[in-house]
């Protein structure tokens, strides 16, 4: 019997207590059957909390419910919650009266002898311990959803935090991608007319722009920091709630006042003397209507706690979505980044070999002056020369030139230049004549 494990189930949905005797390696859905069959609610719908606010885990056994150490094996509870409700008002009905008290309570001023008054106080005062109990179990059971819901706050702003991190980082990037575009674009329209061009580069270009205002959105988080915040400051206000702490101070009262009473009449001799009950029945009436306006602002507090629980669940998968959309774009922008850089670099590599290019031109210029425009004429006989960059295609090493010229290079443009050079050539041999 020493070694038998019992757990002690609160249903806060009715403030009755169930107990069960655990199996050796019992697992918590097994136990969790036995709970729905006694008390009605769904396996799926338990949330099952341990004084601490902790839920249990469906993963370990049951035992878990049992905590060694804590006031003792056979009073710690566990409360039951029930997740399609967030509203608990009742009705809830008090422990009954033993018959004894409740015929005393019927007629408080019938005569009866003092020993046998002394077994009917003794009920009475133990029915008035026993309300206070059923209030204290039920307020521990408040001080768990308390604490439970504090949980879900801490990893509510924990992913709150992550989610505005986020997305102040896409919005600077964000900053960063316009600004260097916008330069791009502007240096690029300056060298156009008399450099390098690419039609199908700047319509890129601008349509990585575009999209980049299109990833502007996913910053945009207001709405649910808005929700946070509310839901924070709701939070804040529960727990300075009065009724947040314990409000069971006069049944203590009327409880001690009930066993001083008792002690008085155990005082007096058991001779043949009578005596009615007046002043224990008030106190029996006084400390029951005090529980029913304790649990009635208790349940009423208790609702207002599932509720902001059932909001920050409600707004957890909300977040998820916002910051799944801001990685998103947050990569968007960097592959944009990425390949814009890429095509600069492009852009360079194509004029150092047009550089390079009217380099060997003059050079071979200089050596024939009177033959390098035929030369240039035969080569571009082959076929025609398409707009420049109209594939931002960089040619490999080790390919003639000729082909470097069809490729990148406006045809027209640096035959030009040839001509004006081989006539400055022939100007200078005559100068030097």
């Amino acid at each position: 019997v020493l070694f038998l494990q019992i757990v002690h189930v609160l249903n806060m949905t009715s403030a009755k207590i169930v107990s069960f005797l655990l199996h050796p390696e019992e697992s918590l859905h097994s136990l969790q059957i036995r709970i729905e069959f006694e008390t009605g609610i769904s396996t799926g719908n338990q949330e099952l909390l341990l004084e601490t606010g902790i839920c249990l885990d469906p993963r370990k056994p049951a035992s878990q419910c049992v905590i060694d150490g804590v006031r003792g094996w056979d009073s710690y509870m566990v409360y039951l919650f029930d997740k399609s409700k967030t509203v608990y008002d009742g009705p809830f009905a008090s422990r009954s009266l033993s018959d004894c008290v409740n015929y005393i309570v019927q007629d408080s001023k019938i005569q009866l002898p003092i020993p046998q008054l002394r077994k009917v106080w003794a009920e009475a005062v133990h029915y008035v311990i026993g309300l206070k109990e059923d209030y204290s179990r039920l307020f521990q059971g408040q001080r768990a959803a308390m604490l439970s819901l504090l949980r879900y706050n801490a990893n509510l702003i924990k992913m709150k935090n992550n989610m505005v991190s986020a997305s102040q980082q896409l919005k600077a990037k964000l900053e960063f991608f316009h600004q260097s575009i916008r330069l791009d674009l502007e240096r690029y329209s300056d060298q156009m007319a008399y450099g390098i061009s690419s039609e199908k580069m700047l319509k890129a270009w601008k349509e990585m722009e575009e999209k980049a205002s299109q990833c502007a959105q996913a910053e945009d988080i207001g709405y649910l920091d808005e929700q946070i915040m509310a839901l924070h400051t709701e939070i804040v206000e529960l727990q300075k709630s009065p009724y947040a702490r314990r409000q069971g101070e006069v049944m203590e009262s009327l409880e001690q006042r009930a066993i001083d009473l008792y002690k008085q009449l155990k005082t007096r001799p058991p001779d043949h003397a009578y005596s009615d009950s007046t002043d224990m029945v008030k106190i029996i009436v006084q400390t029951v209507q005090s529980q029913d306006r304790v649990l009635k602002e208790l349940f009423g507090h208790l609702s207002k706690l599932l509720g902001c629980k059932q909001k920050i669940i409600d707004l957890l998968p909300k977040i998820e979505v916002a910051l799944n959309n801001i990685k998103e774009a947050d990569n968007s922008v960097m592959q944009m980044q990425g390949k814009r850089q890429r095509e600069i670099w492009h852009l360079l590599k194509i004029a150092c070999t047009q550089s390079s290019s009217r380099s060997l031109v003059s050079s071979s210029l200089e050596g024939t002056a009177s033959t390098p425009a035929a030369t240039w004429l035969s080569q571009s006989s082959s076929g025609n020369v398409p707009h420049p960059l109209s594939s931002v295609a960089t040619p490999e090493d080790g390919e003639n030139f000729a082909h470097v010229i069809e490729e990148n290079l406006n045809y027209l443009e640096l035959f030009s230049s040839i001509l004006q050079e081989a006539r400055q050539e022939q100007n200078n041999s005559m100068m030097v004549s």
